[in-house]
């Protein structure tokens, strides 16, 4: 099977209908203080996850029944070769139930386990962003149906980068303190807003100039990976080497302060070191 563009680009259409139609239902509980499940004690779901994960599958598997559908709630039966949709129905549930704006649902599309497709929206910050590519590199990255493109900082202290900490923070060095701790001290800011899909947007965006994190999902970096992408940005592992997407282990950036990132990372976890 070969990558056509035209094709790609109609299927990202497909994820934004989707994301659009499970952004209202996110909407129905936002400020609603819903209960919520504990899948471990910082790791919720509630009934509008599973809610707007269900309206997902259903449309895709109506809409492009050949491919199949991977969710964060539900599952999925993924491949490595050919085209898979992975989902996210509600990314930052914990923000979500205590009424903090920054969460989205994320529809992503990947191709032998690359990121060529997607749409991110955070209903409540009017933020749609919408990609598609071909894996040799051709695409567009949308932001609210604007092109969007990665920032040309090039200088590690003067950039802003973005974050995150996995739910189970007892671990070290996964749960990435000592990382947070040196980029913090090195770049001009940082932040940790708990959406994993907007942060990656917002280096395709501009708005970041970098962006990593431990222990993610692909439902959590697909469609947003794609737009990082399409905008020319880099996506690596946190060590600079080649990205395995469903390892969890994430490094993105412009490309300019790429290899400044990783040193400052890896600089932190060698000071845990005996």
């Amino acid at each position: 099977m070969t990558v056509v563009l035209s094709e790609v680009r109609e299927l990202s259409l497909v994820s934004k209908t989707v994301a659009q139609e499970a952004a209202g239902v996110l909407m129905q509980g936002y400020r609603s203080r819903p209960r919520a499940d504990e899948k471990s004690r910082a790791d919720l779901v509630t009934e509008f996850d599973r809610r707007s994960e269900e309206l997902v599958k259903t449309r895709l598997a109506a809409l492009t029944p050949e491919i199949p559908v991977v969710g964060e709630e539900t599952g999925g039966t993924a491949r490595p070769q050919g085209l898979v949709w992975y989902v996210d129905p509600l990314d930052g549930t914990t923000n979500f139930v205590h009424g903090h704006p920054f969460f989205a649902v994320a529809v992503g599309l990947m191709y032998n386990d690359e990121p060529i497709a997607g749409t991110v929206i955070a209903p409540v910050m009017s933020f749609v962003w919408r990609s598609f590519r071909t894996p040799s590199g051709s695409g567009e990255a949308l932001r609210n149906e604007m092109p969007c493109a990665v920032s040309q900082v090039d200088n590690f202290q003067q950039a802003m980068l973005g974050t995150g900490f996995p739910g189970n923070r007892e671990v070290s060095p996964d749960n990435n303190f000592a990382s947070f701790f040196e980029v913090k001290r090195t770049a001009q800011a940082v932040r940790r807003c708990g959406a994993a899909a907007i942060d990656l947007c917002f280096v395709g965006d501009g708005t970041y100039d970098g962006f990593w994190e431990r222990r993610l999902h692909t439902w959590d970096v697909c469609a947003a990976s794609a737009l990082v992408l399409a905008a020319g940005g880099k996506v690596t592992a946190i060590d600079g080497g080649p990205i395995r997407y469903h390892a969890g282990y994430i490094c993105a950036s412009n490309g300019k302060i790429h290899d400044a990132l990783v040193q400052t990372i890896l600089r932190g976890e060698k000071k845990l070191l005996p």
